[in-house]
């Protein structure tokens, strides 16, 4: 266990500098005086529903570079109840929030309440010991509230409920990890949700430093059940979120760290991916590569992009060890040449990267000489990491990249935008977790103020400066500061161009510069798939949005042929679908890979399934506009709008591991274990007067189910497959199942069709229900998917349909006053399988009758 040397600091008085008098919602307080290291304690109120809390001293330093920064305070108009009951205590009522706030005891007492519910508060700290130095660190201990949800930290092993368990704040290459039982992960984001029916409170620091969340796994006789957050270093940053549902907290807390980035529309089809292609000398490389190109369009399987392992890095001599912004020129002889042939055949490239130098590298001497690395205080001299370098466990010595560090940071910038004239399409930061075993190791803090350098690092205190340890300015620093390297490089190389970094490390941070991530080094199994998604539930409200896993798994033994489809269809439904592995178990050929077309008799149902995400795009990109304007995840679980509903409140609905929304109107429901022919999905309702008319089996049989049940299914898999349902009254707006060109892309090197066709699912009550009566009504958006956001024009479209015995009838309408215009032109309405009614426009507009489609629904085309 880690030392603990834990105080609680007590004697606390009304702050010197306090002018918040008794009608301020701001408390400032400091600990006895006679200590030479006093503490204090504040206590800010920032909007209706945020609060700041800090706790620190002269030793224990606010975060230096906090993830988030610092929100200010906006209370204009907003009606506020302040009072201070003794001098020693001050209650805060705000919009429905009580706030009590006690320091008559050894360490300050903060209370959260609902005014309704007053003296049952959703967050409470723990009496005696809520705040406490702990070493060169500071822990903050709550009381547990059982038997509610508790959800977020950002990747953490399944099951999605974190109640009951224990967890390292902190980072790791865990390569070939179990799902349910690894830990730490690839992330270091510190925010913690507890959601109960009746309010959500979220509580989040901005350090990056490494940690512990205990979340009531620990209990003792006299502090009873309780939460604490571990802070190894520095002092205490910390927000508190509160809100009605999950919907409420996950928006603010992305207007206290940014809301999610807009990704390229093409980002959403197939990804490629596999060490094995870029590994190979004979054929080379680049020959082997263009031909698993070729063959995507071989096996009609449509493929957006391929992701670029970094194989083309190894250098040609010996060492042939990974060598971050080289090319291997027999490998590749001829890079630019190449990345056009790419583009020509319809496939993007994302480039991977990794912060550290071998010291093998050819750069290697001039950015040591440079100060580009962590400086190690024993020797004086940059601190030498064991490094992954070449095959699967080669590694030699070398450093990571010192992000603080002006020659670091420029070196890295400059890299990745030669790359990006070159040709590569988008960047990808791997290994960049900072596994640093050293926490004394001492950053440069030399970045002056480049590109919009954050104003934490344009300005250090002279007392910060004397403490340049990673342990206190935290590892996961650099895992932000790597992305905003790669990232400001893409926009300064390509400012016509959204700038694409894909990150398999993240602090709360880094997703303001990186707009994808996903589940890193994986395995293949059935339970790796099951566990997954809980892992992209929980990576959801963290705000990582455009999420996702490697499809059949990174590591261990090939998929079967029902494993890869059944993983397949379920990753169709995820916000990034990427297929990506090295294999290197014994059974395998070391470097294997996944490939679409690996079991012939399965083939034509990976096809089917990966054509279904092609002609879902319109709603998955929909759903990402959303994302980045709303902060809602794309992907979240099934109680998420429905809280009234208690059975979303009981296992195994709140492990999160078998189903869940995908966007508003589909519920997925994924098979996990081999032979299986049905699956048994919840179909949450609303509650009070929300929209109950039930649900449509989009997979035949086709039938129409009730809401507030639990339904049995059909799901063979190489029938209908796994379980999707569609919410009555839903639509879900299609186009075609191939990749198109974006409207707002100049180029066309690939001849692909233009995305001019356009098609809404619609899901109408069943015929003579009593449901039938009202109006239904959809908005999706589209923009041309590739404009930076700075440009970016926004369109809304909207369809809205009421059902009788005998007809659907249909209002359609278009708001393009953004100035972007789709370049389809007409509406294609499809009906389920199986409704055989008419489709009329109610607004006076024509309808033209399609016949049927392949699945026999109807369709009729709005003029």
């Amino acid at each position: 266990m880690p030392q603990q040397k834990e105080r609680v600091p007590c004697g606390w008085t009304t702050g010197e500098t306090n002018t918040a008098g008794e009608n301020d919602p701001r408390v400032l307080l400091s600990s006895d005086s006679k200590s030479e290291d006093a503490f204090e304690f504040s206590f800010e109120t920032l909007r209706t529903n945020v609060f700041r809390t800090r706790f620190t001293s002269k030793s224990h330093p606010l975060p230096p570079h906090p993830s988030a920064p610092p929100m200010k305070a906006d209370l204009d108009g907003v009606k506020l109840s302040v009072s201070s009951p003794t001098a020693t205590t001050k209650n805060i009522e705000i919009g429905e929030v009580l706030i009590k706030l006690d320091w008559t005891e050894s360490s300050p007492l903060l209370s959260v309440a609902y005014t309704e519910s007053k003296d049952s508060p959703i967050l409470q700290d723990l009496p005696f010991r809520g705040y406490a130095v702990d070493g060169p660190g500071v822990a903050h201990y709550t009381r547990y509230n059982r038997d509610t949800l508790h959800v977020g930290l950002g990747e953490k092993a399944a099951p999605m409920d974190l109640s009951g368990r224990k967890f390292e704040i902190s980072a790791t290459d865990s390569f070939g990890y179990d799902v349910y039982r690894t830990d730490p992960l690839y992330k270091n984001i510190p925010l913690l949700i507890n959601a109960t029916p009746s309010g959500c409170v979220a509580t989040f620091s901005t350090s990056h430093t490494r940690g512990l969340y205990s979340i009531g796994s620990e209990m003792d006789g006299m502090w009873g059940r309780y939460k604490v957050y571990r802070q190894d270093y520095g002092g205490l940053e910390e927000y508190t979120i509160v809100g009605r549902t999950l919907k409420d907290i996950v928006r603010t807390y992305a207007e206290l760290v940014g809301f999610p980035l807009l990704v390229p529309r093409w980002a959403f089809g197939y990804l490629s991916g596999g060490m094995k292609y870029s590994m190979l000398d004979d054929p080379p490389a680049s020959e082997a590569l263009l031909e698993l190109a070729r063959k995507m369009k071989e096996h009609d399987i449509p493929c957006s992009a391929y992701q670029m392992s970094s194989g083309y890095t190894v250098a040609e001599t010996e060492p042939k060890t990974r060598n971050v912004f080289t090319w291997n020129r027999h490998r590749f002889a001829d890079p630019e040449g190449w990345i056009a042939e790419y583009h020509k055949l319809g496939m993007r490239l994302i480039a991977n990267v990794k912060p550290y130098v071998l010291a093998s590298h050819p750069e290697y001497e001039k950015l040591k000489a440079a100060n580009a690395f962590f400086t190690d205080p024993s020797t004086k001299q940059p601190g030498v990491a064991r490094l992954w370098s070449a095959g699967g466990g080669e590694s030699g010595e070398g450093g990571h990249i010192d992000f603080t560090s002006e020659a670091g940071f420029q070196w890295w910038y400059e890299g990745v935008k030669k790359l990006r004239q070159q040709g590569i399409d988008c960047i990808w930061n791997d290994n960049n977790e900072y596994v640093v075993t050293d926490d004394s190791w001492e950053c440069a803090l030399t970045l002056p103020s480049l590109r919009e350098i954050p104003e934490a690092l344009r300005e250090i205190p002279e007392a910060l400066r004397e403490r340049p340890q990673i342990g206190l300015w935290g590892r996961s620093m650099h895992t932000e500061l790597h992305g905003r390297a790669s990232h400001d490089a893409l926009v300064d190389a390509d400012p016509d161009g959204r700038p694409f970094v894909l990150t398999r490390g993240a602090t709360a941070g880094t997703m303001r510069y990186a707009c994808s991530s996903w589940s890193g080094d994986n395995t293949t199994s059935w339970a790796s798939m099951r566990g997954s998604t809980a892992l992209g539930l929980n990576a959801g409200v963290s705000l990582l949005h455009c999420y996702g896993h490697d499809i059949g798994g990174f590591e261990g033994p090939q998929p079967s042929p029902e494993l890869l489809v059944r993983w397949v269809q379920l990753g169709v439904y995820s916000p990034r679908f990427a297929i990506n592995c090295f294999k290197t178990l014994k059974e395998n050929s070391v470097g294997d890979v996944i490939e679409p077309w690996m079991h012939p008799g399965a083939t034509h149902l990976v096809r089917r399934a990966i054509k279904r995400r092609y002609a879902l795009i319109p709603y998955i990109y929909s759903a990402m506009i959303d994302s980045h304007r709303a902060a809602t995840p794309p992907q979240r679980w099934i109680g998420w709008g429905c809280e009234a509903d208690p059975e979303v409140w009981r296992r195994p609905l709140t492990d999160g591991e078998t189903q869940y929304w995908f966007g508003d109107a589909m519920v997925v429901g994924g098979v996990f274990e081999p032979g299986a022919t049905q699956v048994k999905v919840y179909l949450p309702k609303k509650g009070g007067d929300g929209e109950d008319g039930g649900y449509v089996n989009m997979n035949a049989p086709y039938q129409y189910l009730k809401a507030g049940e639990w339904a049995t299914v059909d799901a063979a898999w190489h029938g209908a497959g796994i379980a999707v349902m569609a919410k009555v009254g839903a639509a879900i707006p299609t186009g075609r199942d191939v990749q198109v060109l974006s409207p707002g892309e100049k180029d066309n090197v690939a001849g692909l069709p233009l995305d001019d066709l356009r098609a809404v699912e619609i899901f109408p009550p069943q015929a003579g229900s009593s449901s039938g009566d009202g109006w239904y009504e959809t908005t999706w958006h589209e923009d041309d998917g590739v404009s930076p956001v700075a440009r970016n024009r926004i369109s809304s479209y909207t369809i809205s349909y009421s059902a009788t015995e005998d007809a659907v009838k249909v209002k359609f309408s278009r708001d393009e006053d953004s100035g972007f215009t789709a370049p389809w032109r007409t509406l294609v309405v499809v009906l389920p399988v199986g409704d055989v009614r008419e489709v009329q426009g109610a607004d006076g507009r024509a309808v033209s009758d399609l016949g049927r489609d392949e699945l026999g629904r109807r369709r009729f085309e709005l003029s």
